[in-house]
């Protein structure tokens, strides 16, 4: 599997369901003075005075930070944070990190996705502390995440707002497109090489939160939460919404699409359902998570007027 499928399957967590309860904001969390101590995937941590230099090596992290307004505090993000374009970026890597040179830009918090070689912990021998958020496995989870990171920078109140407009807008698009996507059918494509994802991922479990049925269940195989499916299956399920994660990589379109051998008799081709999203939005848990519905949710109401 590519390097991008790999990015793309660390999104995969245990079988949860989204259901309309989920959509609710996590209980709001008194705002905590410093210091802050907060449990994530590397144990607790406890940020003593509010953070002015941080590094952050997670993209999903890069967007969180400062859509709640601590990208000033941001001095370094790593090679994969593309957005936002003002965000500090550099050549740092996330997934083959060099310690030294993280160190070197003397970060008094540092927020990772992944924790190679442990990372963490030879940060934290240096005195420096980390927050370490795994990819989050449900809407909740990225919710928590999003408040854990207000709570250690000093932005407690911004990130609560944030969750409340996030949960807002994301049930209001659910609610009014749910009782259409029911008896609709849905192929998320990762690549052209027909690498899709299951409801046991991610944003296959933002898909069941509509309550479309994903074609790639029936042909998840091997244990694998991301099987590649042939032309001939895509074909025989018919699926009525095609959702591209492959714009920006491999400059897949609509009319692309429609150009693949017996591509253009499909469903979702002819009525015009094929949803074309930004790679990032598609394999992230952080703020452009709205973005994802909202394009889902817009490309089902055009699918209810057919």
């Amino acid at each position: 599997m590519s390097g991008r499928l790999a990015l793309a399957a660390a999104l995969a967590a245990v079988a949860l369901v989204l259901a309309s309860p989920a959509l609710s904001a996590p209980t709001r969390a008194a705002a905590a003075p410093f210091p802050v101590t907060v449990a994530v995937d590397n144990g607790k941590v406890t940020v003593r005075t509010r953070p002015a230099r941080i590094v952050s090596l997670s993209p999903t992290a890069t967007e969180t930070l400062f859509a709640i307004g601590a990208g000033a505090q941001v001095v370094a993000v790593d090679d994969q944070s593309d957005y936002p374009r003002r965000a500090p970026h550099t050549s740092l890597s996330g997934f083959t990190p060099n310690v030294e040179a993280i160190a070197a830009m003397k970060p008094d918090l540092v927020v990772i996705a992944f924790d190679p070689k442990g990372l963490s912990g030879a940060l934290r021998r240096l005195g420096i502390p980390v927050v370490f958020q795994n990819a989050a496995p449900t809407l909740p989870a990225a919710y928590r995440q999003i408040r854990q990171l207000g709570r250690v920078t000093g932005h407690a109140a911004e990130a609560d707002g944030l969750v409340a407009r996030m949960s807002r807008k994301i049930g209001a698009i659910v609610d009014k497109v749910r009782a259409r996507a029911a008896k609709a059918s849905v192929y998320h494509e990762l690549d052209p090489t027909l690498f899709s994802v299951t409801s046991n991922t991610f944003v296959g479990r933002v898909y069941r939160m509509f309550g479309l049925t994903n074609i790639a269940d029936a042909a998840q195989a091997g244990g694998s939460d991301y099987p590649q499916l042939s032309a001939e299956y895509v074909l025989a399920a018919n699926p009525d919404l095609i959702v591209l994660a492959d714009t920006v990589c491999c400059g897949q379109t609509a009319q692309a699409v429609a150009a693949r051998p017996g591509w253009s008799r499909v469903s979702a081709v002819r009525s015009g359902s094929v949803v074309r999203l930004d790679d990032s939005i598609a394999s992230r848990w952080g703020p452009r998570l709205v973005n994802l519905v909202r394009a889902v949710g817009t490309a089902l109401l055009r699918l209810g007027r057919q």
